[in-house]
């Protein structure tokens, strides 16, 4: 089973004159790269949240938003003025208005109105309520199985995306076969025909024993059995690894993608002739697309 590092998850909950919602959206990372942008009700359980997310988020660059939206005037308790605090600014302005010069109809009420502290009270202070940190905690937790689901159905569009790459890297490989029967041959008939115009431009035979003893090392140098068989062993062991039950497999097949490359590479090396060239161009093609998508694996 693959989970997928693109995901995202949403859930909220209503507490006094407030909603909270809780917003997890993840991209793909070689590490955990965890972002949390929490409102200032809830600072101090930044720790807290953190080690609730990091265990069941495992890998990826993620963000975390956890905000909260006024449910409207109704419901709201506005904080009062500070009266000292407005008489205090408004004396201080109208003491530098007396002193620059600024004509005595400026609009002071609304820039005191903006100064530190004049619609907070002096002693006010936010205090995050044990009932609502309980709602806030199960919210994460919906927000994360949320997440989770995503992560699953983005998994299984991959695992899709892999098996039908990967057949087609078996199709292709199959595609091999007749060239390389033929490749064999028409290798060996030209060295033949050029010896033998070695030997008639220089009135030399050549030595059997040693022709086919040079011709059988020359062969098995451009043989690509063992390339193919380690190939089909790559291709298996990727499936095996892609239905495996546990998370965390991302590096595995990006590992496995890597030794695929290696052996492709080798069949390029050792084609010899441009039909088969142009298949392993096609294998090249289609194993670039499954190492961009491995990536995303988690």
């Amino acid at each position: 089973m693959l989970l997928s590092m693109t995901g995202y998850g949403k859930a909220e909950y209503t507490f006094s004159d407030h909603k909270t919602i809780v917003e997890i959206r993840s991209l793909n990372s070689k590490q955990l790269d965890l972002t949390l942008k929490a409102s200032g009700l809830f600072r101090d359980k930044e720790a807290a949240i953190r080690a609730m997310l990091t265990s069941p988020l495992e890998r990826g660059k993620v963000d975390v938003t956890i905000y909260t939206q006024d449910l409207g005037e109704q419901s709201k308790e506005f904080a009062p003025i500070n009266r000292e605090a407005f008489k205090y600014y408004y004396k201080e302005l109208v003491s530098l208005q007396t002193e620059l010069g600024i004509p005595a109809n400026a609009d002071l009420v609304s820039s005191v109105m903006r100064m530190p502290e004049v619609c907070k009270s002096a002693n006010s202070e936010i205090v995050l309520d044990d009932k609502e940190w309980e709602l806030l905690q199960d919210a994460i937790q919906r927000a994360l199985q949320d997440f989770v689901a995503f992560r699953t159905q983005e998994g299984a569009s991959l695992e899709r995306m892999f098996t039908e790459k990967l057949n087609g890297i078996s199709t292709l490989l199959a595609e091999v076969e007749p060239y390389e029967k033929n490749r064999v041959n028409n290798i060996k008939q030209r060295l033949l025909a050029n010896l033998d115009k070695l030997a008639e431009e220089t009135k030399q035979a050549v030595d059997q024993n040693r022709l086919e003893a040079e011709l059988i090392y020359y062969l098995e140098k451009l043989d690509i059995t063992e390339e193919k068989v380690r190939l089909t062993n790559h291709i298996r062991y990727f499936f095996e690894v892609m239905n495996d039950q546990t998370t965390g497999v991302g590096k595995k097949l990006g590992f496995v993608a890597q030794e695929m490359g290696r052996e492709i590479n080798t069949l390029g090396s050792k084609s010899n002739q441009s039909e088969m060239q142009i298949i392993v161009v096609k294998m090249k093609d289609i194993l670039e697309q499954i190492k961009e998508q491995v990536l995303n694996v988690l």
